[in-house]
Formats: structure tokens, sequence, C-alpha cells
């Protein structure tokens, strides 16, 4: 089960549970998600982190995530064009109270873009 939420159906986000803390999580790209550079917008590849992050721990029985973010930080390796985006993301420490994760962002190529790790409260 991943976390429901209307804004991730909204960008069309796709997952897969790879394990019980690893989630895949592919976002297809819309042409405004692409910044005057031309490249993907980095809030857009934050975004897409920041969900895959999040879904590393599962949510409740109602799909309502049991985590939220307190810290969040993406390195952007390099400048993504691509039909989509994925994003691997699995949870190295998980805690009673704080979940700490990491995650790496690849393009259609499969190319890596970016890497995010994030620091997770247990609500």
């Amino acid at each position: 089960m991943f976390i429901r939420q209307p804004f991730d159906e909204f960008l069309d986000m796709s997952y897969e549970r790879i394990s019980e803390n690893s989630v895949k999580v592919t976002l297809p790209i819309q042409p405004l998600f692409v910044n005057s550079v031309g490249v993907i917008h980095g809030g857009v590849i934050a975004t897409l982190a920041d969900v895959a992050l999040c879904n590393t721990v599962a949510p409740d029985a109602d799909g309502k995530q049991k985590v939220v973010t307190v810290d969040l930080n993406v390195a952007f390796l390099k400048g993504a064009k691509s039909e989509f985006l994925t994003a691997r993301a699995f949870a190295v420490k998980e805690g009673r109270n704080i979940t700490h994760a990491d995650c790496i962002i690849h393009d259609d190529q499969d190319h890596v873009v970016a890497k995010a790790r994030a620091i997770l409260f247990n609500q």
C-alpha cells in the first residue's frame, strides 16, 4: 500500500514496492515541468524525491502517511531532459520517532540526475 494524496495523483505518479522499506516511484514529465533552461525544474525533482522518501514507511490502513519530512537534502547531479523520472528510495534506519531515508533519481536513459536524503518524523 502507498500513501494516497490528491497532489501525487495530480502529478500522475506510479508506485512499486520493492521491499518492505524500499520503493520505486515514476513521474511522467509534462511540458510545464521544464524550466527556461530546458531541463526539468529542480522543485519537481525535489517533489519526486520527497514523495518516494515518505513512501519508504508504509501508510496506515486508510492510506494516510505516518511520517512527515523534517529535513530534505537534494543534490542535483545532472540537468534532466527526459520523458519520465524514476526515484528509488529506501529507509536506511527506522527508529521509534525518526526515520532516515535515501533516494536516487534516474532519467529515462538510467542516468543518475539527483540524490536525496531525508529525515522523517514518525507521527
